[in-house]
C-alpha cells in the first residue's frame, strides 16, 4: 500500500521544525550573506545576467549553503538534484548524471547540489569534472571545511568559491523576531537572556532556531533571565576541529597575538583552544616553538618559562597545568621580542649549502696522528685563554670564505648586551688583523 501512496500524501500534517518553517523564500529573505546576494554580490551579479556557473559555498554550519542553493535553482529554472556525500555515493551520481543529460535533450539544465562536498573522495571528486566541464551538470558544492584541504585543484579550477560568513547578531536577531511572528508571540526572555541566545548560537542560524523552538514550548509566566536560560537550554559546542582549518587559524591566532605583544588577544586565543579541546600538550610545543623564533635572546628566560610551563603540565594535569599555560602566554607576549637568531640560522643554512664541503682551516684541527700533524692539523692555533682578554681574534671560517655577519642582535632586552659583546669581538678582531698584518 505505501508504495503505491502518491508521494507527499501527508506531508502538510507532518510537523515541521521552525527553522524549516522559516526557511527563506527568495534570495531577499537570507540573512547575513549581503556580500554575495546584495545588489552588488557575486552570486547576485550571476543570477541577473542568467550565467550560472559552478561554484563551492564554503561557511560554518547554519549560514545558509543549502538554502541558496535550493534558491538559486528556482531564480534560474534549473532542475534541482540534491544530494549529501555522507549518504551517497558513485551509483547515486550516476543516476543524477543520466536524469541530467535526459534533461539538457530536452532543453533543461541541471543544478547538482552536493551537501557536504568535501565527504566525496578524490576519485569521487574526479568523476564530477567531464559532467561540470560540458555544463551537463551546474555543480554547487557546500562545504565546512577549507576547499584548498579537501577538494581536488582541477575540481576547484572550474568552481569559483564563495565564502559564506558566520550570522552577525543583527542576522540572528532577524530570525528571532520571525520566528516570534511565525508562532505568534515574544520568546520568553529577558532583554539580557535574549542576548546571551544569539551569544549561544555562536552565528549559526538553524541551531538559534532549534534553541527558539525549545524555548516557545515552554509553559512559563514570567520571561526567563540569563541564569535560567543556560540551565533550560545547551550552549553551542564551539567550532572547533583539531585535524581541520579551525586548528591552524586558532594556534595562527595565538601565534600572531604574542609576536604582537597582544598579550589580552593570546589568552583568548589559548581559552579558545582549550575550550575547543585542543590536546595543551600541542599548545605547550608551540609555545616552546615562539620563545626560540620570536622571543629568542631578547629574553632568554623566555624559553626556560615555556619549557617550565610544558613540564607543569605534565605533572599538575588538566584544568590546573592549563594556568601554567596561561602563565607562559602572558610571559612570552610581554617579553621583548627579537627573531634575531632564528634569521641568522636560516642565512647560515643557506651559506652552508651554497660553500658544499669546504674545510676547516687547518689550524683549528686536531692532529692526533703524525700525518695529520705533518698536513698541518693544529699548526698555528692560538689559545683564547692564554690571550690577555682571553680572545685570540684568529679566523675561524674556511681558509676560501669570506668572513660572514649572520647574526644581528636587535637593540631590544638582552640582545643590546650581545650587540656590545659583538662590537667589542669585532673590534678585538680588527685591531689583532692590523697588529698582525704590521708584523709581516
Amino acid at each position: 500500500m505505501s508504495a503505491g501512496m502518491a508521494p507527499g500524501l501527508f506531508e502538510h500534517e507532518a510537523p515541521r521544525p521552525l527553522a524549516d518553517q522559516l526557511r527563506p523564500e527568495s534570495l531577499a529573505q537570507v540573512v547575513g550573506q549581503d556580500h554575495l546576494l546584495g545588489a552588488d554580490g557575486a552570486v547576485r551579479r550571476m543570477i541577473d545576467g542568467g550565467r550560472l556557473a559552478s561554484m563551492v559555498f564554503w561557511g560554518p554550519p547554519g549560514t545558509g549553503k543549502t538554502t541558496i542553493a535550493r534558491l538559486l535553482a528556482a531564480n534560474t529554472a534549473l532542475e534541482f538534484e540534491p544530494l549529501s556525500a555522507v549518504f551517497s555515493g558513485v551509483a547515486d551520481l550516476r543516476k543524477v548524471f543520466e536524469r541530467a543529460k535526459g534533461n539538457r535533450l530536452a532543453g533543461k539544465g541541471t543544478l547538482l547540489f552536493i551537501d557536504e562536498i568535501h565527504r566525496f573522495n578524490r576519485a569521487q571528486q574526479d568523476g564530477f569534472l567531464p559532467y561540470v566541464e560540458d555544463g551537463t551538470v551546474i555543480l554547487v558544492g557546500a562545504t565546512t571545511e577549507n576547499p584548498s584541504f579537501e577538494l581536488n585543484a582541477a575540481l576547484l579550477s572550474r568552481a569559483q568559491v564563495f565564502v559564506l560568513n558566520r550570522l552577525d547578531d543583527k542576522a540572528l536577531d532577524t530570525l528571532l523576531l520571525r520566528a516570534e511572528s511565525t508562532v505568534g508571540r515574544p520568546i520568553p526572555l529577558d532583554a539580557d537572556a535574549r542576548v546571551a541566545l544569539r551569544a549561544m548560537a555562536d552565528g549559526d542560524g538553524r541551531f538559534l532556531l532549534n534553541l527558539a523552538e525549545e524555548l516557545f514550548a515552554l509553559e512559563i509566566d514570567t520571561p526567563l533571565d540569563t541564569a535560567a536560560l543556560a540551565r533550560t537550554v545547551q550552549r553551542r559546542a564551539p567550532l572547533y576541529d583539531k585535524s581541520q582549518e579551525g586548528h591552524y587559524n586558532l594556534i595562527s591566532a595565538l601565534h600572531k597575538s604574542l609576536r604582537g605583544s597582544d598579550c589580552d588577544a593570546a589568552l583568548y586565543w589559548l581559552a579558545r583552544m582549550l575550550d575547543g579541546g585542543e590536546d595543551p600538550r600541542y599548545i605547550a610545543r608551540r609555545l616552546l616553538r615562539f620563545a626560540y623564533e620570536d622571543v629568542g635572546l631578547a629574553e632568554p628566560q623566555a624559553a626556560v618559562q615555556a619549557l617550565t610551563a610544558w613540564e607543569a603540565f605534565e605533572r599538575i594535569g588538566s584544568p590546573e597545568g592549563e594556568l601554567a599555560l596561561a602563565q607562559a602566554v602572558i610571559y612570552l607576549a610581554t617579553a621583548p621580542k627579537s627573531n634575531a637568531a632564528y634569521k641568522a640560522y636560516g642565512v647560515a643554512r643557506r651559506a652552508a649549502k651554497e660553500t658544499g664541503s669546504l674545510m676547516p682551516p687547518k689550524h683549528i684541527l686536531n692532529a692526533p696522528t703524525s700525518l695529520m700533524k705533518d698536513l698541518g692539523y693544529g699548526k698555528g692555533y692560538a689559545y683564547d685563554h692564554d690571550s690577555p682578554d682571553a680572545f685570540s681574534g684568529q679566523n675561524y671560517f674556511p681558509e676560501t670564505m669570506p668572513r660572514q655577519d649572520f647574526y644581528q642582535p636587535v637593540a631590544r632586552g638582552f640582545e643590546r648586551e650581545l650587540r656590545k659583546r659583538l662590537d667589542y669581538w669585532s673590534r678585538l678582531r680588527d685591531g689583532r688583523s692590523v697588529d698582525d698584518g704590521e708584523e709581516e
